[in-house]
């Protein structure tokens, strides 16, 4: 393999519609239904060389519109050859977590469907059954979480001998959570020669690793870097003397009008909080890891609808999950390290929209804090509250 291309500057790309990127008129017909005319920045970069056939490493923050920009050109290609075998899938799309992997099956789908192709995911913590049985029915594209995957393979429940288009997303929070070893193990079942697409917001982790070695002369189209903070965005530090007065600031930030979102540092925490919520009259719902498959998607469905306006969560949310207006982030604990720092606040103001974060602080925490905004390159004047 050789080394990448040099990166593209997105603000270079012309400004474009998608029929003059290239991408095929049922596309476009299927995005306008949905309300999508005009390209992000990541679109409009990465389609002229995604739809050509070349290798591409999109560098970009969770919400820059990554999902469509993989997507069209993998619905492009496939759209022009045979339809799937029996558990013999064409593309595969590898993301880290069972909420993202959904929210890429929703967004893909209904371009697949709009050329006669089918999606289907796979993930853990479900029965795998109903899974085997949509492989051994035809899957065009297969969105899957890695661990699954490999278990599946493992049972010969499947083959990635066909696979023409392989999309890795998140690639760094994959490396986060120690799935690299298997994605290599994944990668290296595929065919070489087919086409690679690496969307990360970092490189480091090991992920510059994949890309040495399963990119071919990869064109890398950056937009947000990850050491830059969103434009969009409003950051306040509220400091607060103990963790009485932390429990009322945090119910004030809870209880307004549109959709906010809580990160706390553990699974018992997010629990309680969510619960304390509700009991106080602000109905809330919790995300995390101790959560069954159906009960995580039953939360965030309720905080998708608005049936709930505050979602308290652990850092699972902070990569991937795509809920429109989320007016407010809070980090009710902050974060150990920048770039969960980042990733959480990312949750708001997605695709040009506005947004505010708020960090608490306690006294004890001031310069761990003041460490944190450092790396992140955020610029906030604590206040006492």
């Amino acid at each position: 393999m050789t080394d990448s291309a040099p990166a593209t500057d997105s603000a270079a790309a012309p400004a474009l519609g998608f029929a003059e990127l290239g991408v095929p008129a049922p596309l476009v017909a299927s995005l306008a239904e949905r309300g999508i005319t005009a390209p992000f920045p990541i679109q409009a970069a990465t389609l002229p060389d995604t739809l050509a056939g070349r290798d591409v490493l999109g560098r970009g923050r969770t919400g820059s519109g990554k999902t469509i920009a993989f997507g069209l050109p993998l619905v492009a290609r496939l759209a022009r050859g045979p339809r799937a075998g029996a558990s013999r899938p064409r593309g595969l799309v590898l993301a880290p977590t069972r909420e993202l992997a959904n929210q890429i099956a929703d967004t893909l789908t209904p371009l697949a469907k709009a050329v006669g192709l089918r999606v289907s995911v796979v993930f853990g913590g479900v029965s795998q059954g109903p899974q085997v049985s949509a492989l051994k029915g035809g899957v065009d594209i297969l969105v899957a979480c890695p661990g699954r995957l490999e278990d599946l393979l493992g049972q010969r429940a499947l083959t990635l001998d066909a696979v023409e288009v392989a999309v890795l997303d998140e690639a760094d929070h994959m490396a986060d959570l120690g799935f690299l070893p298997g994605v290599r193990r994944i990668l290296d079942r595929t065919p070489q020669g087919g086409q690679r697409m690496l969307f990360s917001a970092t490189l480091d982790n090991g992920v510059d690793v994949l890309v040495k070695r399963y990119l071919s002369s990869p064109v890398t189209h950056s937009v947000d870097p990850a050491s830059s903070p969103v434009s969009a965005l409003t950051h306040h530090v509220f400091e607060v003397a103990d963790v009485e007065a932390k429990r009322s600031v945090v119910e004030a930030l809870a209880s307004g009008t549109g959709r906010r979102l809580l990160f706390l540092r553990t699974k018992h925490q997010a629990r309680q909080m969510a619960r304390r919520l509700t009991e106080s009259g602000i109905p809330a719902a919790d995300l995390h890891g101790n959560l069954s498959q159906n009960a995580r998607e039953r939360n965030l469905a309720a905080f998708s609808s608005g049936e709930v306006r505050v979602m308290v969560a652990t850092d699972i949310a902070a990569r991937g999950i795509h809920v429109d207006d989320v007016d407010l982030v809070v980090h009710v604990d902050p974060p150990t390290e920048h770039k969960a720092y980042l990733h959480r606040s990312g949750r708001t103001a997605r695709a040009g929209a506005g947004g505010d974060v708020v960090t608490l602080m306690l006294p004890e925490q001031r310069s761990d804090v003041a460490t944190l905004l450092r790396l992140a390159k955020i610029r906030a004047t604590p206040q006492r509250v």
